[in-house]
């Protein structure tokens, strides 16, 4: 990486101390973990006369098939452009249209001279970026993820729950919560969970273990347990938050015990987490029908957010369609 790149990555670290609010997903310690192995950096645009950040693009960039493209890292939900706290009113909307329309346009040549085959970003729910860069020839998609924005009435909150839900909620009233799952241990548990329907994890033990570290040594992540009276574990989920909102990240169940309620549990007491530290609760979408229904389940409302992409070369979108189509037939 050269001189400039590292003073980019140093400059961003110091910018995002002072942005209220920042998604965990673009925090330079989340980059380093999800990026391990892998190179990260990110683009600035500067006020001309002080030379101070107005706007930030980290991105990942990956060297494949001969081409350079920039894609989301795994585990991470949003990216893209964030706009400067000065930018932006109380509401997270940005006032400045004019820097967010030259920030874009500087952001699209940026990506332009790194000559890359590919370009595929999501955005945060409230950037005002997306529509910007469908005006200079990137294409948006529309996705949605699920969440439960207002937690400070428990009971309000179980109200919402399904008749279904609620149902599962009595089916555990044997089982508790336990926290302080370690990262290996849960990691081994959910291996040994998919083994037994016959499927692959999607991620390494090492990627999880330097995941943990970085947000455990940040204090943002907490890996919670559902067991019975032995201290066997029927279900769990690895969740991570700023200082806004909790990601439901990582959640699986031991289906030797699917009809014991313990999923309606996991996801309860996570939420009571969220609730005792002041956050929304965001289930990490999914655009799969099926768990898209069972977070609406939990009374979850749907939030959209855009994707943005771009093919620089014609013929790169049939020869990623047939590598994703080969990666997804190996798992």
């Amino acid at each position: 990486m050269d001189g400039q790149s590292t003073n980019n990555k140093e400059e961003y670290s110091r910018w995002c101390q002072e942005q209220p609010d920042l998604p965990v997903f673009m925090e330079p310690w989340w980059l380093d973990a999800v990026c391990a192995g892998k190179q990260w950096d990110v683009l600035l645009c500067r006020n001309e006369r002080t030379g101070a950040i107005l706007a930030a693009m980290p991105y990942m960039l990956r060297k494949r098939l001969g081409m350079r493209y920039v894609i989301m890292p795994q585990m991470t939900q949003t990216g893209g452009i964030r706009f400067d706290k000065t930018l932006r009113n109380a509401d997270g909307t940005v006032w400045d249209k004019e820097t967010e329309l030259r920030a874009c346009r500087e952001f699209a040549q940026q990506l332009e001279e790194m000559k890359l085959g590919y370009y595929y970003q999501q955005y945060n729910p409230e950037s005002p970026a997306p529509a910007i860069m469908k005006t200079l020839g990137f294409k948006t998609k529309e996705r949605v993820t699920y969440r439960l924005e207002d937690l400070s009435d428990l009971d309000k909150v179980i109200d919402g729950f399904s008749r279904n839900k609620k149902r599962q909620l009595q089916k555990a009233l044997s089982l508790h919560a336990e926290f302080g799952m370690s990262a290996e241990q849960f990691y081994r548990w959910h291996e040994h969970c998919l083994a037994e329907k016959k499927k692959k994890i999607s991620y390494t033990r090492e990627f999880l273990l330097v995941l943990e570290r970085k947000t455990s040594r940040s204090k943002r992540s907490e890996i919670v347990s559902i067991c019975n009276a032995d201290g066997e574990v029927y279900a769990a989920a690895f969740v991570v938050w700023s200082n806004k909102v909790m990601h439901y990240l990582i959640a699986a169940q031991d289906d030797k015990h699917g009809d014991s309620g313990a999923m309606a549990l996991l996801v309860l007491e996570c939420i009571k987490l969220a609730r005792k530290k002041g956050l929304i609760f965001d289930f990490e979408g999914s655009m799969i029908r099926g768990v898209a229904n069972h977070f609406k389940q939990f009374g979850a409302k749907a939030v959209k957010y855009e994707s943005v992409h771009r093919y620089y070369k014609w013929w790169m979108a049939p020869v990623l369609w047939i590598y994703q189509l080969m990666t997804y037939r190996q798992r």
